[in-house]
C-alpha cells in the first residue's frame, strides 16, 4: 500500500515536471564511459604517437589508459615501444625489443611470470584506468567466445552493457 502511494506521489511530481526534466531524472549515463572490446589495429591508434589523442597498452589481454604517464609512454619516451599494443611478454621479461611486445606468454619462466603478476596488480591495475579489452582475451582465434575470460574488478563493468 505504501508503495503505491509513493509511486503515486513520484508519478505526481514529475508530470509537474518539464519534459527534458523528466527525462534527466529517468535516465542517468555511467559515471565512467564503459570499457570497450579492441582489436590489435585498434589497439594500434593508441600509440602515443598523435598529440591529444589518449595512450593505451594491454597486459594480460586488459588495456589500461596511460596517459598519465606520457612521459614515459607518449612519443619519443623511453617505454614508448610498449604503447599500442598488448606487450604482455615485454613487461614480463623487462624487455622493450619488439620481438618480446607481444601476447604471447609460452616459455616464460616462473620468475618472470610472477613479475608479470607484480607489475600487472602494482603499477598498471594500481594506477592506470582500464579501458577495455583486447579481442584476444575475450575471444578465441575461432570467434567462440573464451570461457576463461573474467572482467577485472572496476565498479563500472557490467557485462550485459559491453556486448
Amino acid at each position: 500500500m505504501a508503495w503505491r502511494a509513493a509511486r503515486l506521489l513520484l508519478a505526481a511530481l514529475l508530470g509537474s515536471l518539464p519534459a527534458a526534466a523528466q527525462r534527466q531524472l529517468r535516465f542517468r549515463p555511467p559515471a565512467e564511459a564503459p570499457v570497450r572490446l579492441f582489436t590489435e589495429p585498434e589497439l594500434a591508434r593508441y600509440d602515443g604517437q598523435q598529440e591529444g589523442q589518449p595512450i593505451y597498452l594491454a597486459v594480460k589481454g586488459v588495456v589500461f589508459d596511460v596517459t598519465s604517464g606520457k612521459e614515459f609512454y607518449g612519443k619519443g619516451a623511453p617505454y614508448n615501444a610498449l604503447a599500442g599494443k598488448d606487450s604482455t611478454r615485454g613487461v614480463a621479461k623487462m624487455s622493450l625489443d619488439p620481438a618480446d611486445l607481444t601476447h604471447d606468454i609460452e616459455g616464460l619462466t616462473e620468475e618472470e611470470l610472477k613479475s608479470l603478476d607484480d607489475i600487472f596488480n602494482n603499477v598498471y591495475k594500481a594506477k592506470y584506468p582500464i579501458v577495455g579489452y583486447t579481442s584476444r582475451r575475450i575471444l578465441n582465434e575461432d570467434g567462440s567466445p573464451n570461457l576463461d575470460f573474467k572482467p577485472e574488478d572496476q565498479p563500472h563493468f557490467n557485462i550485459k552493457d559491453e556486448f
